[in-house]
C-alpha cells in the first residue's frame, strides 16, 4: 500500500512539475508583433472633391460627407466590434501625400502603434514624422520602399464612430 501510494504521489509531482515548467516557458515565449491589421483608408486626388464625393454618392451609394464616406465593418477577430475604413477624395494640389508624387495614400490600421514605429525604425523604414494623438486614434506615416506615403492608424472605434455621429455623417454598409 505504501508503494502503492508512493507511485501515485511521483506521477503527481511529476505532472504538477511538468505543468509548471510549460507555463513558465509559454509565459517568456515572445508573441509575434502584429503590423497591419486592415485597411484604414483610402486617400486619391482629384481635380473636384465635391464633384466625385457627389458621383460616387449617386451612382455607388456612398453616404458622403465633407471627408468622404466612412465604410462601417465588423471585426473578424471580434465580430462584436465595428471596425470602420475612410474613403476620401482629396483636392489634386494637396501637400498631404508629400513627399510622395503619387495621386495616392493608402491608411493601414495596426495595433500598439509606438512598438511599430520603434520596429520599423531599427528595419531602416523612413519615418517622416511623429506619432499624433487625436481621440479617435493615433496616426504616423511613412515610406515604403518605392516612395509612396503610407498612413497607419491605431483606431479607437468607439470614438471614431462619436465623432462621425456628432458631425451627423452616416456610414455605408
Amino acid at each position: 500500500m505504501k508503494k502503492t501510494f508512493l507511485i501515485i504521489i511521483v506521477i503527481v509531482t511529476s505532472f504538477i512539475s511538468g505543468f509548471a515548467f510549460k507555463t513558465i516557458m509559454t509565459t517568456h515565449e515572445t508573441k509575434e508583433m502584429k503590423r497591419a491589421t486592415s485597411i484604414g483608408g483610402i486617400f486619391f486626388k482629384c481635380k473636384d472633391p465635391k464633384m466625385v464625393r457627389e458621383w460616387y454618392q449617386t451612382h455607388l451609394g456612398l453616404n458622403t460627407n465633407k471627408y468622404g464616406a466612412v465604410f462601417e465593418w465588423y471585426q473578424g477577430a471580434d465580430s462584436t466590434k465595428k471596425g470602420f475604413t475612410q474613403w476620401s477624395p482629396f483636392k489634386e494640389t494637396t501637400t498631404y501625400f508629400a513627399p510622395s508624387t503619387k495621386d495616392f495614400m493608402i491608411n493601414y490600421r495596426v495595433e500598439n502603434l509606438t512598438e511599430l514605429v520603434d520596429q520599423l525604425k531599427q528595419e531602416g523604414v523612413t519615418v517622416t514624422d511623429t506619432i499624433e494623438t487625436a481621440d479617435y486614434g493615433k496616426f504616423v506615416h511613412i515610406m515604403d520602399v518605392e516612395g509612396n506615403k503610407i498612413e497607419l492608424w491605431e483606431p479607437n472605434d468607439v470614438e471614431y464612430e462619436k465623432m462621425g455621429i456628432s458631425m451627423g455623417a452616416r456610414t455605408t454598409k
